[in-house]
């Protein structure tokens, strides 16, 4: 499947169908991640679930901790 996530047009495997398997597959840690959809900030109660289609635009925000 091709989508742009960050910026950067991807090419992922079969099997990242939704936005659970985007995160494991780059290693995020989904407590910590903001996703936006195409456009629409994703409720955390919902997201995992989330089905990904071919031409998504994903953008993943994770907050890390530091000063």
């Amino acid at each position: 499947m091709k989508m742009t996530v960050n910026g950067r047009d991807v090419d992922l495997p079969e099997n990242v169908t939704t936005v659970q398997d985007l995160l494991d597959h780059f290693q995020l840690n989904k407590e910590l991640a903001i996703v936006e959809l195409n456009q629409s900030i994703l409720d955390k109660s919902t997201r995992d679930g989330a089905k990904l289609t071919n031409g998504d635009r994903v953008e993943i925000v994770q907050f890390v901790g530091g000063g």
